[in-house]
C-alpha cells in the first residue's frame, strides 16, 4: 500500500481498507494454531467453539483449521467487506464487535478465542478483553498474538533515535521508521507489559512464546528465527491465557 492510498477520514474508514495489511504472516498463524491445537486436544463427538475475533479476510482461521480439524471456527468481525471475503474461506463468519453493545454471544459460548494481530489496533483494549472474557466459558482458552515493541531490532532503532518497527506516527505515510507499509497500530506491548495486561484482565497466562515477523528483511529471517527462542526478543509475542 502506497502512502498516497491512505486518506482515511476515520479510523474506520482505514480499516475497511482491503489493502490494508492485517496479519504478521503464516508462520505466526501455525504457531499459534498449534498451540491452540494442543490445548485444546483432540475433536470429539462434541466438538468446541473456537471464535476468530477480528478474522479479516479468513486468511489465518483458514491456516489454523487443519490444526484444528473436528472443531468448530467462527470469524467474526465488524467489516462487511472482510466478511463477506472470510466466507469464502471458512463455513461460519459472523459479524460482532468488541464494544458498541458487544459481541451477539450468550455468555460463555465459546471455548477459545483467537485474537491475532487485534489488539494493537484498539482504542479501548481493556473492553475488548472484558468482552472476551464474557464470551469465553470458564477455562476457556484464549490466543493472543501481537507485535512485539522491544523486538530485537527495535531495541537497536531505539539506541540510535529511529521510531521502532510496528510504531505508527500517522494513518497516512511512514513517518520516522523502517517499512513501507501503513498498518494503524496504536498500542504496542512489550512481553512483560503483555502477561501483566492479560492477568489484570481476569485470565492466567499459560505460556508465552515468540514468532517471527515476515516483513523482516530476507538476510535477517534467520536472526528472527532464532530470537523466537527468547519471546522477549521475538518479533511476535504469542500469549495463551485461560479464563479464570
Amino acid at each position: 500500500m502506497t502512502t498516497s492510498s491512505v486518506k482515511p477520514r476515520e479510523l474506520r474508514d482505514f480499516y475497511e481498507n482491503p489493502a490494508v495489511p492485517v496479519a504478521s504472516g503464516t508462520p505466526r498463524s501455525r504457531r499459534q494454531a498449534r498451540m491452540l491445537a494442543e490445548a485444546l486436544g483432540p475433536a470429539t463427538d462434541d466438538p468446541r467453539t473456537v471464535l476468530d475475533i477480528g478474522c479479516g479476510d479468513g486468511t489465518a482461521a483458514a491456516t489454523a483449521a487443519p490444526f484444528l480439524t473436528g472443531h468448530r471456527i467462527v470469524g467474526v468481525d465488524w467489516s462487511q467487506d472482510a466478511l463477506r471475503r472470510a466466507r469464502a474461506r471458512i463455513p461460519y463468519a459472523v459479524r460482532g464487535e468488541l464494544t458498541d453493545g458487544g459481541l451477539p454471544l450468550r455468555t460463555g459460548a465459546a471455548d477459545a478465542v483467537l485474537f491475532s494481530e487485534v489488539i494493537e489496533h484498539l482504542v479501548d483494549p481493556d473492553a475488548a478483553l472484558d468482552e472476551i472474557r464474557r464470551v469465553l466459558r470458564p477455562g476457556g482458552h484464549l490466543m493472543l498474538s501481537t507485535p512485539n515493541l522491544a523486538a530485537w531490532y527495535n531495541r537497536g532503532l531505539l539506541l540510535a533515535g529511529v521510531q521502532p518497527v510496528f510504531s505508527e506516527v500517522s494513518l497516512r505515510g511512514i513517518h520516522g521508521r523502517p517499512g513501507r507499509e501503513v498498518v494503524g497500530h496504536l498500542r504496542l506491548y512489550t512481553a512483560r507489559a503483555l502477561r501483566e495486561f492479560v492477568a489484570a484482565s481476569g485470565f492466567d497466562v499459560v505460556r508465552l512464546r515468540g514468532a517471527p515477523f515476515h516483513g523482516v528483511p530476507r538476510s535477517l529471517r534467520p536472526l528472527d528465527r532464532l530470537a523466537c527462542a527468547r519471546p522477549s526478543l521475538a518479533s511476535i509475542l504469542l500469549l495463551h491465557a485461560r479464563r479464570k
